[in-house]
């Protein structure tokens, strides 16, 4: 600490973050009566440079492949002076780095936060591939299993109410909002590998997160470029049915969990996560999404372009109703058709539901619709309109419609309304508009065989998606598509800066969607509202959003796209833009309204892609 005062102003944040560990360990070893001396001794130099390390370690504890050579690489020393630093300390670096993870493991098995994740998902976060070599090592360094070490807390726990729960009730959330991190320092967790290449991320409460984006989430899966993913989506219109769309489904039920006592996955958007704002809950107001991940992409940085391959999409299976599933379609308050109804003095939203016969899922079928009638979610809080996600729907206060004699069909366009990688701009980021990095897109191409290119802003990339859609629409007019549970077999690629890539990824600041025939080129009416609105604007980008400002920045990417892309003169591209793009509003539901652009590849004939190659 006195090293530290004596050059506070020439310090860097690994020294701050160094010291702080540092400092937190002295109290509580010092109440334990169990302060030590290491063996061994460093000069004053040598203590500097090994809090540089340790901060720089503690960072990356959970990267299971954690090696000297990168530490010493990241900090710019040679691996012979990083080794001495150890060396003079009296331990090697792997046995540095093993303490390290056995106590952030005792703490975490010691967290109540943590009640709810197995030893085995503490451990593999914290770097420990081996679930039987991390109980051997635990117990032999703190003479007692982890196990034993979390009955013992079981043992004296006591409940302590948390801010903005109602009436003190505690939350049992795998990621409590206000606790966000580097998003480089966990592992992968609920994944099981079924081949060298290819992931299973299941939807559960530790898989998910809702309503937001953020550059600071740890990741929930890490994977290689070329490696592929089934990644398992629920919507958050399950609660419109709770027997047909939660019950029985596991991963469903732990992410819907909520009652009287707790809330399972507690922030549900990016607002504020004490919910005394306008009394509906954590997050309240901004952002309602499910979204799976997120991925944490490796060699991903900034600059680089992200390609998601969709190799199939199919609906998630009904656990109740044997070879059904179903979805919901909401009229809800932010649709576009809310202030213009026939009847303008009859407010109202309308719920319907429609069931998917597995067997041929080429088709969805209305079931029943009900008018929403106020609601009083699980911790006594009534909404009078759909203003928070996941509330569970009670059917004895509504009345059933029945539909399924009407004879509508509503084909199928299996697609992710949302699909993000995480912005920059910002910590919690709204998962309503779209922007730049994806998100809330809602543009029923990206199904089955297309391919989503989306600029990475962020190491890693922090790949989510959710919001799966059995069908939409262009428009998107009454403010949702037909809301299903959705699971999807994916591709990971990255295309380097700084390496050959496509021209047409050349400069790509924006989604560009790719089928087998047609190039589609998204935009809104902010291509990146974070950026420009200012320090509001996430709040403002919903007030001056205009189908005008997305068209013309629409015809603008067109005309850059094509000229880059078969390098044509801009009076070329006007008049091919003119007879064969397909300009339509994606989406007038999301707060920052979409246009695109549809022209198909064949309008080029034989021309192909320019031959330039540069960086993206």
């Amino acid at each position: 600490m006195r090293t530290l005062g004596s050059n506070l102003e020439t310090s860097g944040a690994a020294d701050l973050t160094a010291a702080e560990v540092a400092l937190t360990e002295l109290v509580a070893s010092a109440l334990l009566g169990e302060v030590r001396e290491p063996a061994g001794s460093l000069t004053g130099v040598q203590t500097a440079h090994f809090r540089r390390v340790a901060a720089t370690i503690d960072a990356r504890l959970s990267d299971p492949d954690l090696a000297l050579a990168l530490i010493a690489r990241l900090e710019g020393l040679s691996i012979r002076y990083a080794q001495k630093l150890f060396e003079g300390r009296g331990e090697s670096f792997s046995e540095y780095v093993r303490q390290q993870r056995l106590e952030h493991c005792r703490i975490d098995l010691a967290d109540p936060n943590h009640a709810h994740e197995s030893v085995a998902a503490i451990g593999q976060r914290w770097g420990f591939r081996d679930q039987s070599h991390f109980s051997r090592t635990f117990g032999a360094t703190f003479g007692m299993s982890p196990r034993q070490v979390r009955r013992a807390r079981s043992q004296t726990e006591e409940a302590y109410p948390l801010r903005g729960k109602p009436d003190g009730r505690k939350s049992a959330a795998a990621r409590p909002a206000p606790m966000l991190r580097a998003a480089v320092d966990r592992p992968p967790t609920a994944r099981a590998r079924e081949r060298t290449d290819h992931w299973h991320l299941p939807a559960t409460a530790e898989t998910v997160h809702w309503g937001f984006f953020s550059r600071s989430l740890p990741p929930v899966l890490r994977v290689d470029p070329g490696d592929s993913v089934t990644v398992e989506t629920l919507t958050q219109h399950a609660g419109d049915d709770w027997q047909r769309m939660v019950a029985g489904d596991s991963g469903a039920e732990s992410v819907f969990d909520w009652s009287p006592e707790h809330k399972r996955v507690d922030r549900r958007g990016a607002g504020p996560a004490n919910a005394s704002i306008f009394g509906r809950g954590a997050g309240e107001g901004f952002g309602v999404h499910i979204m799976t991940g997120p991925i944490y992409v490796r060699g991903a940085e900034p600059g680089d372009v992200l390609e998601i391959e969709f190799v199939e999409i199919r609906p998630r299976p009904s656990a109740a109703f044997p070879g059904k599933a179903f979805a919901s379609n909401v009229s809800a308050w932010w649709g576009y058709q809310y202030h213009d109804l026939l009847d303008r003095d009859a407010k109202r939203e309308t719920v319907t539901i429609f069931e998917i016969d597995m067997r041929c899922p080429a088709a969805a079928r209305p079931l029943y619709s009900y008018e929403w009638q106020p609601q009083t979610d699980p911790f006594g809080v009534v909404h009078a309109t759909i203003d928070y996600p996941g509330i569970p729907v009670d059917h004895s206060k509504v009345s059933h419609r029945d539909l399924s004699g009407s004879g509508v069909r509503i084909p199928a366009r299996l697609h992710f309304g949302c699909i993000a990688v995480a912005p920059r701009e910002a910590d919690l980021v709204d998962s309503i508009p779209p922007g730049y990095f994806g998100g809330n897109i809602d543009n029923w191409r990206i199904g089955a065989g297309a391919k989503l290119y989306l600029p990475v802003a962020v190491q890693g990339a922090l790949l989510s998606l959710g919001d799966g859609h059995f069908a939409q629409a262009d428009g998107e007019i009454n403010g949702t598509g037909l809301e299903c549970s959705l699971t999807g077999d994916i591709i990971i690629k990255l295309h380097k800066a700084g390496e050959v890539c496509p021209a047409f990824l050349r400069g790509l600041n924006s989604p560009l969607i790719e089928t087998e025939h047609s190039w589609v080129i998204q935009s809104f009416s902010h291509p990146n509202y974070l950026r420009d609105l200012g320090s509001n604007a996430q709040s403002d980008v919903y007030k001056t959003s205009t189908i005008e400002l997305a068209l013309r920045n629409a015809f603008r990417q067109t005309r850059r796209f094509i000229m880059q892309t078969y390098d044509l003169t801009e009076d070329e591209v006007l008049s091919i833009m003119s007879l064969a793009a397909d300009f339509g509003i994606t989406q007038v539901a999301d707060g920052n309204f979409g246009v695109h652009a549809t022209i198909t590849k064949a309008v080029f004939g034989e021309r192909q892609h320019s031959q330039r190659t540069a960086r993206p």
